[in-house]
């Protein structure tokens, strides 16, 4: 007996050097660290803006009408370059050299493509850029995460969920409020919760699409004013990392903040080797590019001992490595093969 507690003692101190050498190899061979993702720049892009933007910020599939009034820019053609032209009420537009088109129901690029070939019969490589210097009616902006953002004129009196419907609706992965800025000659947005900047001589309000879609007749269906611009960023989210099912990003979607057991439970839950007693929140402070860390305890959040904490957008939950466990693996790969020659020692 002597002689086997002596041989198990030996290989215990293996096992236990052999978990030391594995523990000081460096992080990124240990598992995922919170480094090796930068949500930050992620979690920005979901932050919109929604300035005052001039006619031509937002070109790309604005059609065109009578009475629209265009620019068109083409230095190799000195006819028409710098020159504004009229769309008249059937719809045309005459221009020297050029002669006689039918811009109205065109899209601005596809107006630049079809001066581009006229311009061809006489310039070898022509460059033309169309700008609307004056609409036939007063515009509206949609920016941002729309199924078709753009340039819209404002015909008649519309509603901003009827607007919506005319530009598509929102894409998959858009967050869900609304951002609308209305310039101050058109009066503050007339909703409890807008902000009127004096300096800026703009009032901005978040609505959200729930509110719009949920209810029947809501007071958040606001008719829209000429130059309105309405905004919608991407999707705040959650980020989860390291000992995971699933590591990536959560959609918060119209949530203001999901609990951490909803979060795991949607990474697909802890991996085998996970520290459930020394999870982290890493959230950022505000204005740095510094995070502030909090320990919790999920496992007694599991076991009904401590409350659940909520995740905010762009905090990243990473869930680290459980070393004791790592070195009691270590330890049974090295001792359970070495058993029977200690065995084999013993009956000696």
């Amino acid at each position: 007996m002597l002689i086997i507690r002596q041989s198990l003692s030996t290989l215990l101190l293996i096992a236990a050097a052999s978990f030391q050498i594995s523990a000081q190899q460096p992080a990124d061979q240990g598992g995922p660290q919170p480094s090796q993702r930068n949500p930050d720049n992620t979690g920005n892009a979901n932050q919109s803006s929604a300035p005052a933007l001039a006619p031509d910020t937002i070109r790309p599939n604005y059609t065109l009408g009578p009475n629209d009034q265009i620019l068109v820019r083409a230095p190799e053609a000195e006819e028409i370059n710098e020159k504004p032209f009229r769309i008249d009420g059937d719809g045309n537009v005459n221009m020297p050299l050029i002669g006689r088109v039918h811009a109205a129901g065109m899209t601005l690029q596809e107006l630049e493509n079809d001066l581009v070939k006229r311009l061809r019969e006489y310039i070898r490589e022509p460059q033309v850029i169309v700008t609307v210097v004056q609409f036939r009616s007063e515009p509206v902006f949609f920016v941002g995460a729309f199924r078709m953002p753009g340039i819209y004129p404002l015909q008649g009196r519309r509603t901003l969920v009827e607007m919506l419907t005319a530009v598509g609706g929102l894409q998959p992965n858009a967050a869900r409020q609304v951002k609308v800025t209305r310039r101050a000659e058109y009066g503050l947005i007339p909703l409890p919760n807008a902000v009127d900047d004096p300096e800026k001589k703009v009032s901005t309000v978040e609505i959200s699409m729930g509110s719009l879609r949920e209810n029947v007749n809501p007071a958040e269906d606001i008719l829209l004013q000429p130059y309105d611009v309405i905004s919608v960023g991407r999707a705040e989210l959650v980020y989860i990392n390291g000992e995971v099912g699933k590591v990536g990003g959560i959609e918060l979607g119209e949530r203001d903040s999901i609990s951490i057991a909803q979060a795991l439970t949607m990474a697909g839950g802890f991996t085998r080797d996970a520290a459930r007693g020394k999870v982290r929140i890493l959230r950022p402070i505000l204005n740095t590019n510094r995070r502030a860390e909090i320990e919790v305890d999920v496992k007694r959040v599991f076991e009904g001992k401590d409350l659940d904490v909520p995740l905010l957008p762009n905090d990243i939950l990473y869930v680290p490595r459980s070393y004791s466990r790592l070195m009691w693996q270590t330890a049974g790969q090295i001792i359970l093969p070495m058993i029977p020659y200690v065995i084999f020692i013993a009956a000696q």
